[in-house]
């Protein structure tokens, strides 16, 4: 009885927390929309970012550059950048390597408005970009979106480059399970006293559990189709139709099991340099490079999940095809040199030689965001007698997303003001 009594207790304290975060976010939303200018349809009253043009080159055009043999650029370094920031794929740590690569070179980055998203689940908007004004155009567009590819379009050169990343979608649902748990309402009623229990009862039965008009849901189907704009919970979506509109819009599709080898395609790609793609892993969980699937599990995974399996599965093809255009034996020792050369940051830059719980981060500058009632992601803590050469860098590159978004000049008043109430809430 005492238990019954203290879970119905634990059941409404949770109910009455996330009224309280809806109903203030929410006002936080409505007080924001109405001291926000309101948007100017005129495109002749408002100066723009700068126009829209080409300034290099179309990437079918460009010529490849052997940096690893010869040491020299044979072509024209590209700024233009869209990355479609997907869930639970390594790409808080691909966003810092832009981050760096967008200030060193001064560009232009289109931030959303007052917080770390494009209001996500909602399909991105060009209005919802910080300071919008018709005809404004953008070097850099790499936060969370559900994307729609017109709109996109319109805030970048005609020679941007588009990428984005994937992951196997069986541990991409477990990774995102974990993550989201806590904000999916419809795996609360889940049996089980772990995550990891209630992941595997869903898994058994889906269809029993899963409801895709439910708050969130999305994160636990086809998580990879939400994401690139599609319908993730059409049965009969016509996925020859997807693959083929998916090839037409990206010029490069990145892996996050071959995370090394989607960075030196990314820098062929965009003409950089080894520099430029150097990185330490962001925003990871404790304990997230072990899967806890089972082979039964896997599989269950990979068939909720088909239309995401569908996908990764071509372009996992298709990424193959361009490490061979790139040179396997070329991409074997460039990955090496990559491996080698983050190795010697990592000794120079990180505390302990490696990440830390969000305990034992010293620094609030270096705190990572965390899941609501959870403190599973990790961050680091900075050496003290990093070398004047490197100390910049070493910070740069172990700065977490919100923060170093702040820094290159984002108003994340929203986001910020949420993570203040979480705090005093003790979420």
């Amino acid at each position: 009885m005492n238990c019954v009594q203290s879970q119905g207790k634990l059941w409404r304290s949770i109910w009455k927390g996330l009224a309280l975060g809806t109903l203030l976010t929410s006002f936080l939303i409505l007080l924001y929309s109405y001291a926000a200018p309101p948007l100017n349809l005129s495109s002749t009253d408002n100066p723009v970012a700068f126009q829209c043009f080409a300034s290099s080159p179309p990437i079918a055009s460009r010529r490849l550059t052997n940096f690893s043999a010869k040491g020299t650029s044979q072509c024209q370094q590209q700024h233009n950048l869209f990355f479609l920031k997907t869930h639970k794929t390594g790409s808080s740590t691909i966003l810092n390597i832009l981050f760096r690569y967008g200030q060193k070179n001064n560009l232009h980055f289109a931030f959303p408005r007052g917080r770390n998203d494009f209001d996500y689940p909602d399909y991105f908007q060009r209005w919802q970009v910080e300071g919008y004004q018709p005809g404004a155009c953008f070097n850099v567009i790499c936060n969370h979106m559900r994307y729609q590819h017109s709109e996109v379009r319109a805030l970048l050169p005609l020679d941007a480059t588009f990428v984005t990343v994937l992951r196997d979608p069986a541990l991409l649902f477990e990774s995102s399970f974990q993550y989201f748990a806590r904000v999916i309402p419809l795996t609360w009623k889940l049996p089980g006293s772990s995550n990891v229990q209630k992941m595997e009862e869903f898994l058994q039965s889906p269809h029993t559990y899963y409801d895709s008009s439910g708050f969130n849901a999305q994160y636990l189907h086809n998580l990879q189709a939400y994401d690139l704009g599609y319908d993730n919970d059409v049965e009969d979506l016509n996925v020859k139709q997807v693959l083929d509109e998916l090839d037409g819009r990206f010029h490069l599709v990145m892996l996050l099991e071959y995370f090394d080898e989607s960075l030196l395609l990314l820098r062929e790609l965009m003409c950089w340099e080894m520099d430029d793609i150097l990185y330490f892993k962001l925003n990871a969980r404790k304990d997230s490079g072990v899967s806890r699937l089972s082979p039964e599990m896997y599989q269950l995974a990979h068939k909720w999940n088909a239309v995401d399996t569908l996908i990764y599965q071509h372009f996992n093809s298709t990424f193959w095809r361009k490490v061979e255009e790139y040179g396997s034996k070329r991409m074997h020792q460039d990955v090496l040199e990559l491996r080698r050369r983050n190795e010697e940051l990592k000794n120079e830059c990180i505390a302990g030689g490696g990440a830390v719980d969000s305990s034992k981060i010293l620094e609030s500058g270096l705190q990572p965001w965390q899941p609501i009632g959870e403190k599973t992601i990790q961050g680091y803590n900075l050496k003290n007698n990093i070398s004047p050469k490197h100390k910049q860098l070493c910070r740069n590159m172990l700065t977490p997303e919100i923060q170093y978004m702040s820094q290159l000049g984002a108003d994340l008043w929203v986001t910020q003001l949420w993570g203040k109430i979480r705090a005093l809430m003790q979420w």
